[in-house]
C-alpha cells in the first residue's frame, strides 16, 4: 500500500485543482512583473532553508508543494521575463507563446518522431518554412529546433564537419576523427563561447582554431580573413558572426562568404540574435551577404521572445545536416512519406514539441510584428544611450546597431563595476557587467518584447542615480 497510495493521490491532481493553484501563482507573478524588484532578494541559505528537506517515504500534499515553490520564488526568482531586465540577451515570453507552452506541457508530447506527435512534426514543417521566409534564407534550407544557440552551433558545424570530411573521402560519423585528414576551423577573435564549447564537443579542440582579428567594434577583419587563409589546404570551416555579444556589431558577411567560396569552406553564421535582423527592413542591410552562409544558427528565446529553451539550427545542405545527426535502430518506426520526423534534424531524441511556441508567435505576430518588434527594441537600446550619454561621466563604447549598449563610467573599471553593483542592488532594473578590449563596461541588453519607453528612461535614471551615490 505504501506504493500505491501516493499514485491514487496523484491520480485526483486535477480534482484537487493544482492547476487552478498553479495558475493563480503564475498569474500573481506575471502580474506583478511591471513593478518587481528586478533581480533575486533571497541569499541561497535562504532558500536551502525553505527548500531543503528530508525526502519523505510517503510524500508531501502537493498543493503544499506549489504554494511552497511559489513562496520560495517570491525572492529567489529574478524578474526575467520582465521589462527591466537587461543583464543579458534574454527575451521574454510574448503571452501567446507563454500560454501556447502551457499547452505543450499538457500535451505532453514526444516530439522526436511523426508516429509519436503528428501534431509536432507538422508545426514544426510550417513554422521552419515561415522561419526561412523571415531571413531570407534559401527555402529548401533543412531546420531543426533545439535547446538554444549552444546547440545550435554544435549542429551546423556537426553538418559542417560531416560535408568538409566527406568531400574529402572520409566518412566521420562512422570512421571517427582519429586518422581523418585535418579540418581548418577558422573563427573571429571575439567569437562566442558556444563556438568554441561546440568545437571541443566534436572532437577539434579550441588550440587548434586560426582566431581572425577584429575591428574597433568586434567585427571580423575581412582581409585578415583572407591573409590567415591564403595558404591554408583541405577541409576548412569558416564561422561568422551576426551579433557580436558585447556589441551587437555584425560581421561583412558578404565578403566572408567571397573568401570562403574561393577557399572552397563551409561557412557558418552564428546569429544567436543578430539573425532577426534580416526580418527587419531597416536593419537588413547590417546583415547583407547572410544568405549565402551553409549554415545559420540562433534562438527564438531571445528576439522571438518565446519561451526557454528554442534555438534553431539551419543548413543549405539537407543530406550533410541529417547524415551528422540521423540514428537508425529496429524499434524507431521512421516515416516513410513526407512525414518529417523532427529527430534527424537535432542532437536529441525524446525532447519537447519546441516548434508549437515558436508556431504560436510567427503565426500571432505576423511578418510586420516581428519586424517592429525588431525594430522596437533597437529603438530601445537607442533611447538608453542617448540619455546616458548626456552625463559626461558616462561613456557609450559601442555603435548602437541591434539593441547592445556598452557604458563605461568614469573610464574607470573600479568606478564602473561599482555602478554595475549598486545597481543591481537597488532593483529598478538589472544588467551585467563584461570585459571589453581590456576595459569593465556595463552590457546594456534589450530584449523584451514589454520593453516600453517608460521602462527604459527609469531604468537610465537609476543607473545616473547610482553614478552619483
Amino acid at each position: 500500500m505504501t506504493i500505491v497510495l501516493p499514485i491514487v493521490r496523484l491520480m485526483k491532481l486535477m480534482d484537487e485543482g493544482l492547476l487552478d493553484i498553479a495558475h493563480r501563482h503564475a498569474a500573481s507573478f506575471l502580474a506583478g512583473l511591471p513593478e518587481r524588484y528586478v533581480g533575486a532578494r533571497a541569499t541561497r541559505q535562504e532558500l536551502l532553508d525553505g527548500l531543503a528537506m528530508p525526502l519523505s517515504d510517503d510524500g508531501d500534499d502537493p498543493s503544499a508543494v506549489l504554494h511552497a515553490l511559489a513562496a520560495q520564488a517570491e525572492r529567489g526568482a529574478v524578474a526575467m521575463p520582465g521589462p527591466r531586465y537587461f543583464g543579458f540577451v534574454i527575451g521574454g515570453s510574448l503571452p501567446v507563446a507563454l500560454a501556447a507552452d502551457w499547452m505543450t506541457s499538457t500535451w505532453d508530447q514526444n516530439a522526436g518522431i511523426f508516429v509519436t506527435s503528428p501534431i509536432a512534426s507538422v508545426v514544426e514543417e510550417v513554422a521552419r518554412g515561415w522561419l526561412l521566409e523571415l531571413f531570407g534564407l534559401p527555402i529548401d534550407a533543412s531546420l531543426g529546433f533545439v535547446t538554444g544557440c549552444q546547440m545550435a552551433n554544435f549542429t551546423c558545424l556537426a553538418a559542417a564537419r560531416h560535408a568538409v570530411l566527406r568531400k574529402a573521402g572520409w566518412n566521420v560519423e562512422e570512421d571517427g576523427l582519429a586518422g581523418a585528414p585535418r579540418v581548418n576551423v577558422v573563427v573571429s577573435a571575439e567569437a562566442h563561447v558556444t563556438i568554441h564549447t561546440s568545437l571541443r564537443m566534436l572532437g577539434f579542440g579550441t588550440n587548434s582554431m586560426i582566431a581572425v582579428p577584429s575591428d574597433g567594434q568586434g567585427r571580423m577583419i575581412a582581409g585578415e580573413l583572407a591573409r590567415l587563409t591564403e595558404h591554408l589546404s583541405g577541409p576548412t570551416i569558416i564561422c561568422a558572426q551576426a551579433g557580436n555579444v558585447n556589441t551587437g556589431a555584425i560581421d561583412p558577411l558578404r565578403e566572408i562568404a567571397a573568401i570562403a567560396r574561393e577557399r572552397e569552406a563551409w561557412m557558418h553564421v552564428d546569429g544567436a540574435f543578430g539573425l532577426w535582423a534580416a526580418a527587419c527592413a531597416g536593419r537588413r542591410s547590417l546583415i547583407d551577404g547572410v544568405e549565402l552562409a551553409d549554415s545559420w544558427a540562433t534562438d527564438a528565446h531571445k528576439w522571438l521572445n518565446v519561451p526557454y529553451d528554442c534555438g534553431v539550427a539551419i543548413t543549405r545542405n539537407p543530406a550533410a545536416h541529417r547524415s551528422a545527426m540521423i540514428v537508425t535502430a529496429e524499434y524507431i518506426e521512421h516515416s516513410a512519406g513526407m512525414e518529417r520526423d523532427n529527430f534527424e534534424w537535432v542532437p536529441e531524441f525524446s525532447r519537447r514539441a519546441r516548434g508549437i511556441t515558436v508556431y504560436a508567435a510567427l503565426r500571432t505576430l505576423g511578418r510586420k510584428g516581428v519586424e517592429d518588434l525588431v525594430e522596437r527594441l533597437c529603438t530601445r537600446a537607442r533611447q538608453f544611450a542617448e540619455i546616458l550619454s548626456r552625463n559626461p561621466r558616462a561613456k557609450i563604447l559601442n555603435d548602437v546597431v541591434l539593441n547592445q549598449v556598452l557604458v563605461r563610467f568614469d573610464d574607470d573599471d573600479v568606478a564602473t563595476r561599482d555602478v554595475i553593483t549598486r545597481v543591481q542592488r537597488e532593483g529598478t532594473c538589472w544588467l551585467a557587467g563584461t570585459t571589453w578590449h581590456g576595459m569593465a563596461a556595463m552590457r546594456i541588453s534589450v530584449s523584451n518584447w514589454s520593453t516600453s519607453e517608460e521602462d527604459v528612461e527609469r531604468s537610465a535614471n537609476a543607473i545616473l542615480a547610482a553614478i552619483s551615490s
